[in-house]
């Protein structure tokens, strides 16, 4: 199985939409895919699954590691595609903390999640690279940076790449797929300005080619508890996720052989509900 954590710096950056729409691209190419809600406050929850903040989830299982990762499985109508929610959390668990405190159990927890099959598990985490999201980064084998296109986000990048380096200490073997850009807006200047100056300011293979829109339709799609693609008026930006999805196996290209596995236990034809 291959791990990866949404993570930023700072929060408002679109981290859930891009992990629920990117998760129902990975599970409607035939990928069984656990999407895990890592953020306190449940954003993934409440966007699929509204009574996701009274279940066992993710914050139960690092209060109890001897809880059975399947019964806190919620399915989704999409047959690849399952969501473990946040679950009750306090201050105290989701804070800044120690470096490394909840590291066993969330690698205990990955490792749960592999021997039940699934192929590919994708973590939104708090904003922030300390604490529980530290931690979660750390246990993962891979993370993704989605970056709001506006200048003062821009700021802040040089302090998450430096946060990211040190969170190696924990797991060197951690690869940093890259930044998305997020709410690029092509109609505001000074949006196209900040996706550009990002793009002169790194190296091109650090930042993603697919850029995620600023669009209502995200808006709709939350509050019917769906993922955007699964809108009628959504095909262009289902499009977009599956061309983020692609990026991502290029760049996990020496790990896509064992995601691409999981295809092969999807049946043919099998059933391609929306969530």
């Amino acid at each position: 199985m291959i791990s990866i954590a949404v993570s930023s710096q700072k929060g408002g950056v679109g981290k859930t939409t891009v992990s629920i729409n990117l998760a129902h691209a990975f599970a409607r190419a035939g990928i069984r895919t656990l999407l895990i809600d890592a953020d306190p406050q449940g954003s993934v929850g409440f966007s699929l699954a509204r009574q996701s903040s009274h279940l066992v989830g993710f914050y139960d299982h690092l209060m109890n590691p001897s809880l059975a990762l399947g019964p806190s499985i919620l399915p989704t109508r999409l047959p690849t595609l399952t969501l473990l929610p946040s679950g009750q959390c306090n201050d105290s668990e989701s804070g800044v903390g120690v470096m490394g405190a909840h590291l066993v159990r969330i690698r205990k927890l990955l490792r749960s999640a592999a021997a039940d099959g699934y192929h590919l598990c994708l973590i939104d985490t708090a904003a922030g690279l300390s604490g529980v999201t530290g931690d979660v980064i750390a246990a993962c084998d891979a993370a993704l940076i989605p970056q709001q296109a506006e200048p003062l986000g821009i700021r802040s990048v040089p302090k998450l790449l430096e946060g990211l380096n040190r969170l190696r200490i924990l797991n060197p073997q951690l690869k940093v797929l890259g930044l998305c850009l997020t709410m690029v807006q092509h109609d505001f200047p000074e949006s196209v300005q900040a996706a550009s100056a990002l793009r002169r300011l790194l190296p091109a293979a650090s930042v993603f080619k697919t850029q995620i829109p600023r669009n209502g339709i995200f808006v709709r799609a939350s509050a019917r508890g769906l993922p955007v693609g699964s809108l009628k008026d959504g095909a262009d930006l289902l499009a977009v996720f599956d061309a983020l999805r692609a990026e991502i196996l290029a760049k996990l290209a020496p790990n896509q052989e064992s995601i691409s596995k999981g295809r092969a236990h999807v049946a043919a034809g099998a059933d391609q509900r929306v969530v």
